[in-house]
């Protein structure tokens, strides 16, 4: 009977390790994150990392909650679980906070300088967030495509956000870190910028206005093109429309007031043509016909 009641009492403690065992690596996975990397990374960087200071970044690196990565030239993505993708503009400087399980993922970008264009190709579940963050805003989202660049024009802090696919929630960050209540969507195909001048951060506009494709990164608009190839998303914006950008040919608008004069269809890099008609005695066209054309261009008659 001993033997016997041993043996019992042995399997079961077995049968709690067993558990506990199970029960540990089940927590231990959820208080993880579940996967950070640099997807892809080619010309200058870094990482910087607490403790261990700059770390030369190269493709499949494991990146840690906390890491400061930065892009100088060339491309670097980063893959955080299997369906967000992060692709940073050169000069570019970020900060990473990440965080939670597969159910209940936390991910946080602090975009220091520069811009980055986000892939999220699922949409997130009620626990888990996507956030980033830039001086003077602060945007959400639940499963998008978009792109976030913030500069500066004489001492004028501004950030832009572009929204190719989906919905993005943006609200103001005072200069005092105080976060505005007021959420304004930004929906497929539009744009927002705010502004802070020292003493107001507001929007731009009164509403988001549509997208100027025009000004974009040639980057991030063949990052939008692989999405929409290789991905089979339906973004704001086609591939041809991407493509006619890119490579031209491209149309030259001449304004007289707001009247159009006249137009000129010009191959990318060649030279718009003066016309040979003026609309007034008085005047000129206000550009330099000796600069090439790479875009659509609009051409205003100064009087």
């Amino acid at each position: 009977m001993n033997k016997r009641l041993i043996a019992i009492i042995a399997s079961a403690a077995a049968v709690v390790i067993a558990v506990a065992a199970v029960l540990f690596f089940v927590l231990r996975k959820d208080d993880s994150y579940r996967l950070l990397k640099l997807y892809e990374f080619e010309g200058t960087g870094s990482v910087t990392r607490e403790g261990k200071g700059e770390i030369t970044p190269y493709t499949n690196m494991v990146l840690e909650s906390g890491d400061k990565v930065t892009l100088n030239t060339g491309r670097l993505t980063i893959q955080a679980d299997e369906d967000k993708y992060i692709h940073l503009d050169e000069q570019t400087e970020i900060m990473l906070v990440a965080s939670g399980s597969g159910d209940n993922s936390k991910t946080q970008i602090e975009l220091l300088k520069g811009g980055i264009s986000n892939d999220i190709r699922n949409k997130l579940t009620g626990q888990s967030s996507y956030e980033i963050n830039t001086p003077n805003s602060t945007m959400s989202v639940r499963g998008t495509v978009f792109y976030t660049f913030i500069y500066e024009i004489d001492g004028v802090k501004y950030t832009k956000v572009c929204v190719f696919e989906g919905t993005v929630t943006t609200r103001l960050v005072y200069k005092d870190g105080t976060v505005s209540e007021k959420e304004v969507p930004v929906g497929k195909g539009k744009e927002i910028i705010i502004y802070e001048d020292g003493t107001t951060t507001d929007y731009l506009y009164d509403e988001p206005q549509d997208i100027d494709y025009n000004s974009l990164p040639e980057n991030v608009l063949r990052d939008l093109q692989v999405m929409i190839e290789r991905e089979g998303k339906d973004l704001s914006i086609t591939s041809p429309e991407i493509t006619r950008i890119l490579e031209g040919p491209y149309e030259v608008t001449f304004m007289f007031g707001e009247i159009e004069f006249g137009t000129q269809t010009v191959e990318k890099g060649g030279l718009a043509q003066v016309p040979m008609l003026s609309p007034a005695a008085t005047g000129s066209w206000n550009f330099n016909f000796n600069e090439p054309i790479e875009r659509d261009t609009s051409i205003e008659w100064i009087q």
